[in-house]
């Protein structure tokens, strides 16, 4: 019998095996100072386009306000157990409720995390006979979410709605052999390369096909739309959405998240999310804040207006000087390039050392390989400087990956690990 250990002692696994060049820079990267377009890495200030601080609220002057009088009134235990035992509050309702009306649901239920709180909900929806079809690019959150499911699942390829329709196809006919249902699942937004699921398209299916739609719309929540409702506000089907889900981690710029339809499934999910049903209740100085948050939402659209001039500027800016950006049709700015992961790692320290901007870098296994994705985040505190700064960076780094600059600097550093 082997060691259960033994595999991870052998293979660290795409990412962790190069844990030892890359941890604490290029992973696990430590920023400094308060919440802002600029921050401190390692001693030197950066722009940075890596906080998920959508609207600027992490640290507006009301909301830290509204925060720190909660925290004062409230601690951070209260309320102390599980909402189903100890830790309702006529708070949680009201914060519901005003989220509900906000999406144009019937009712909502408050989750302490998106990542925890998706997984269950789709773990609760469906039952053994029941058949999941979902994107084949789906957050690792709906990815592990499935994995819970005990019956079918399919996958269609990313954003093809006729990949879609045959899958929907097989999934019909193995549901009518089954006597179950089917979920279909997308993103409002995909995080990674910032396209919008083709919401509208997937409701149309429902005309052909008996399903129900989950929508994750993490990144369109508080971005898109006209009121900023989400991708299902912004292409006209957030009623056809049957369960709504959005986090307070991007937009809303704290912790916690929600899901949202019609009242009678919420009223079964409240009583069937084990997630939710087995965890202390969302602590109530979250709950204050985001009501404030969301209060601010409604009440102050130069927020999205502000952060959509620094989306417009800085997608068109890298357009125009030749860059693939990909098709995003959100806040969220991939930069695709071609190159080794050295290379990447090269680029990256150049680009933050040298250059003063700090991105996120994604590669393979994330993205196939002799790819590099630099993802920005776009926020309403950048300023347009900010953007002129970095679009003159990322002319610089082109030019030294493509005239070899990084590729030599790679092999020095494969010669140095000896490979």
């Amino acid at each position: 019998m082997k060691d259960l250990f033994a595999k991870i002692y052998k293979d660290k696994g795409p990412l962790g095996k190069w844990a030892e060049q890359a941890e604490g820079y290029f992973v696990f990267p430590k920023l400094e100072g308060q919440i802002s377009n600029r921050m401190k890495f390692q001693g030197k200030e950066v722009v940075t386009w890596s906080i998920n601080d959508y609207l600027g609220l992490a640290n507006h002057p009301e909301v830290r306000k509204v925060d720190a009088e909660a925290a004062a009134e409230y601690g951070s235990a209260y309320p102390m157990g599980a909402r189903m035992m100890s830790g309702h509050t006529e708070l949680h309702e009201q914060l519901q409720n005003e989220l509900a009306a906000f999406v144009s649901k019937e009712a909502a239920y408050l989750l302490n995390f998106g990542y925890q709180g998706i997984m269950s909900t789709i773990d609760a929806l469906v039952a053994k006979d029941d058949i999941i079809v979902y994107d084949v690019d789906a957050h690792a959150c709906i990815i592990d979410g499935v994995r819970l499911h005990m019956g079918k699942r399919f996958t269609y390829k990313h954003n093809d709605v006729e990949s879609l329709e045959k899958n929907l196809e097989r999934a019909t006919k193995m549901a009518e052999q089954t006597g179950g249902g089917i979920l279909v699942i997308s993103e409002g937004v995909f995080g990674m390369r910032g396209e919008q699921g083709r919401l509208k398209e997937i409701v149309a299916l429902k005309k052909k096909f008996n399903f129900r739609l989950l929508v994750d719309d993490a990144h369109g929540f508080g971005t898109l739309g006209k009121t900023g409702a989400g991708a299902g506000e912004e292409q006209g089907v957030q009623d056809d959405i049957d369960v709504y889900f959005a986090t307070f981690a991007k937009s809303l710029a704290s912790t916690g998240a929600f899901i949202a339809g019609d009242k009678e499934i919420m009223d079964y999910l409240k009583y069937n999310l084990r997630s939710q049903m087995f965890a202390k209740s969302l602590q109530m100085q979250l709950v204050v804040g985001a009501l404030k948050r969301l209060d601010m939402l409604r009440t102050m659209p130069e927020l999205k207006q502000n952060l959509w001039k620094i989306v417009d500027a800085l997608q068109s800016g890298l357009k125009d000087r030749g860059f693939d950006i990909g098709t995003t049709q959100s806040c969220v700015t991939p930069v695709y390039l071609n190159g080794s992961i050295p290379e990447a790692m090269a680029l990256v320290r150049d680009l933050r050392e040298n250059y003063g901007v700090f991105c996120s870098i994604v590669v393979y296994p994330v993205i196939p390989k002799g790819l590099i994705l630099l993802r920005m985040i776009p926020t309403a505190t950048h300023t347009l400087q900010d953007v002129s700064d970095t679009l003159d960076a990322f002319d610089a780094i082109r030019t030294r990956l493509e005239n070899g600059t990084y590729k030599r600097m790679s092999a020095a550093l494969m010669k140095a690990m000896g490979e």
